[in-house]
């Protein structure tokens, strides 16, 4: 059994994935990046490990052994899999491995803009606290999350996470279904409009597709509160780039956290990468997913997802 890892290092070097031995031969890639590299490191692959790499006809047809994609993540926009059934080949991906993290990172950038924390933090490191007379400053008002209302779009498993540590900081807590299919128990679900206007930190955790490309437009934004806060951990084209910069350097908004960006990593003309206020916008590398204990977890469930496979068992199948 021949077991090709393309991107062995989007899991961390830290992360033992010495674990593949066990299914056969491994021939691992520290990362794969053209169409070229990944034709020729599949060609003799029963199994495929990957994440970002695009999986289509183009890269697939000169590997005729391949029987399964399995994927070190959730998402799998990055396959083509009407050409994978066409094939026969089994994908499979990973369930609720980084919910935790995420839900975490969600509230540490939500909490960072909310109290001004880049600020004060810059205020005692420069001296200045050092230098007053009085034991305490709060020149810059923050408010608190108890009685804020939280607006979550998609309420999958970070969603109603999210909306659980929402609700134990004293905030209410309403949603708006993007698929338009969701239904959520013990929850208000509004429409987007209710949703836009309400929310105090409105959080994004939904699939891309047709439908939320572009959902958060400038349209959208002048919808929103000038005191609020917009937070993207789902897919970085929910969010419209050029026109989240109008909103902020405008003040139609208060204030964005975001771990996803349209392009990935951040190109040079991209102009969030012009706003230097950390305490309008703060922008982390596509991180959020990505605690040791998720990592961890995306390793292990990629593993029980192969030996399902090898077991003729169903197991996160695509």
């Amino acid at each position: 059994m021949n077991i090709v890892i393309l991107e062995r290092n989007s899991v961390g070097t830290d992360i033992d994935v010495s674990c593949f031995n066990d299914f056969g031969h491994v021939a691992s890639y520290a990362n794969t990046v053209t169409e070229e590299e990944i034709k020729e490191r599949v060609a003799d692959a029963d199994i495929i490990i990957g994440n970002k790499t695009p999986f289509n006809e183009t890269t697939l047809k000169d590997a005729p052994n391949v029987r399964l994609i399995a994927l070190f993540a959730t998402g799998y926009d990055n396959v083509d899999m009407a050409y994978c059934r066409q094939r026969g080949i089994k994908v499979a991906n990973l369930r609720n491995y980084c919910t935790a993290s995420v839900a975490q990172h969600t509230f540490a950038m939500a909490l960072f803009l909310l109290e001004k924390l880049n600020h004060y933090d810059h205020y005692v490191k420069s001296g200045a606290y050092g230098a007053q007379k009085r034991f305490s400053n709060f020149d810059i008002p923050f408010t608190e999350l108890s009685g804020k209302t939280w607006g979550i779009v998609t309420m999958g498993n970070i969603g109603r996470q999210v909306a659980q540590i929402a609700e134990a900081f004293g905030c209410r807590v309403i949603c708006y279904s993007a698929s338009g299919n969701g239904t959520y128990p013990g929850y208000r679900q509004v429409d987007f409009e209710t949703l836009l206007r309400e929310s105090d930190v409105l959080s994004l955790h939904c699939p891309l597709s047709e439908r939320t490309k572009n959902l958060i437009n400038l349209d959208a934004m002048k919808k929103m509160k000038s005191s609020a806060i917009l937070i993207n951990v789902a897919r970085g084209p929910v969010v419209n780039s050029h026109d989240l910069y109008t909103a902020l350097t405008e003040n139609i908004i208060a204030g964005a956290g975001l771990d996803v960006l349209e392009k990935e990593p951040i190109s040079q003309d991209n102009p969030l990468g012009a706003i230097k206020d950390s305490s309008k916008l703060i922008i982390t590398p596509h991180l959020a997913w990505a605690s040791t204990e998720a990592r961890e977890r995306c390793v292990s469930e990629t593993y029980e997802n192969i030996k399902a496979f090898l077991e003729g068992r169903d197991r996160n199948l695509i």
